[in-house]
């Protein structure tokens, strides 16, 4: 039966967006991909992980040893250089820690759940990452990348949760700013450092920036959190393990005291590397039955931090649109891999070679809501 033209001109509203900016949606599909990369990338050895676990644990014992020594430097001003300079530091190799047991998360680090587990558990306790309930969340965000309604991170907030008025009545032209006191340079410095700082810790105890549960009618919590067993985040059977979870992170806290600052950073390092993989100004979300897990795996951002950062941190941020398709790929695969998956995608693999901080200010200015209606929406400002 031919649609009717009532059909097809809503059909063609909700691509609207796409339509005009020129966004093709691609048609690609996992068989195709998953052909294009070697057998071995998808192999698991229970062995190697450990090496790179070692790795960064080293160099963080070696970096505590060094600090133990800065304040026998007689000189203050020297004392004063290198603190920061170990602060950054630390962070920045425990995120590299960060993303060894994300892949415990995947069971990428060992085909073994127990195995995988348990590092898992240790690890991301000692970084005050609730595993079990970060795992559960993160394993529907993979499931879900890039879609308005089933997504649970880096969801955008849409026009009527920002309080705007209706498209059709807003008098803001889509070039111009609604709010021109956040776009000034102290307010914007102000939020980005407050999400830079509290970011992480504020999505996992609040939900910040995961999905909206407040509609929810089976929602019997209004704390929606990593740590809330009984909230719509979790299903029945995952209480133990959201429990279990929440005593790790408790044991950690009395630990980490004399360590905040470096803590802090690896907090800025993972809203930073997370936050540029899944917000950019031309990259849209989907709704309907315009997503399919592989368009919304593909809606991810690669990028470069620098030869040093990468190895440290795995290769993390240059992987992570292969990472998104194939969650089992340990990091030592992934670079080859994404070598592959670059042929299927084409056009529609993205790497965004712009200066971080550059990137992280464009994307904060710039992504502000995405439409209420439409199956393909792009952020505004």
């Amino acid at each position: 039966m031919e649609p009717s033209y009532e059909k097809e001109s809503q059909k063609q509203s909700d691509i609207q967006e796409a339509i005009e900016r020129k966004w093709d949606i691609p048609n690609f599909t996992m068989k195709e991909i998953r052909e294009a990369i070697p057998a071995h990338c998808f192999h698991r050895d229970t062995f190697r992980p450990f090496t790179y676990l070692f790795h960064d644990l080293f160099i963080m014992g070696t970096l505590v040893y060094g600090a133990s020594y800065i304040h026998t430097i007689p000189s203050a001003a020297i004392r004063i250089a290198l603190w920061p300079l170990y602060w950054f530091a630390q962070g920045t190799v425990a995120v590299g820690l960060w993303f060894i047991a994300h892949e415990c998360n995947h069971l990428a680090f060992s085909s073994s759940k127990i195995i995988s587990h348990s590092v898992g558990l240790i690890v991301h306790s000692a970084l005050l990452v609730p595993y079990h309930s970060f795992r559960i969340t993160h394993s529907q965000h993979h499931k879900a990348n890039g879609h308005m309604n089933k997504d649970t991170s880096h969801v955008p907030l849409t026009r009527s949760q920002r309080g705007l008025p209706k498209r059709e009545l807003d008098p803001v032209s889509k070039d111009e700013h609604h709010n021109m006191f956040d776009e000034t340079p102290i307010a914007m410095l102000w939020h980005m450092t407050f999400i830079l700082t509290f970011g992480w810790a504020l999505f996992l105890l609040f939900n910040l920036s995961g999905q909206d549960y407040s509609t929810d009618k089976n929602n019997k919590s209004t704390w929606i959190s990593h740590f809330n067993p009984y909230c719509p985040l979790f299903k029945e059977k995952d209480f133990w393990q959201v429990t279990h979870s929440v005593i790790g992170v408790s044991v950690m806290i009395g630990i980490l005291t004399w360590i905040v600052i470096p803590y802090l950073v690896m907090d800025i390092w993972i809203v930073v590397v997370t936050y540029l993989q899944h917000v950019h100004p031309e990259i849209p979300h989907y709704r309907g039955d315009v997503w399919n897990f592989q368009r919304g795996a593909a809606l991810t951002i690669d990028r470069s931090y620098g030869l040093i950062v990468n190895h440290i941190q795995h290769h993390s941020g240059e992987t992570h649109v292969v990472h998104h398709f194939f969650s089992t790929i340990p990091h030592y695969h992934a670079v080859e891999a994404t070598k592959h998956i670059k042929r299927v995608l084409g056009k529609y693999y993205i790497f965004d070679d712009t200066p971080t901080i550059t990137a992280f200010h464009r994307a904060w200015k710039q992504c502000r809501f995405v439409e209420d209606e439409g199956d393909v929406v792009f952020f505004k400002n």
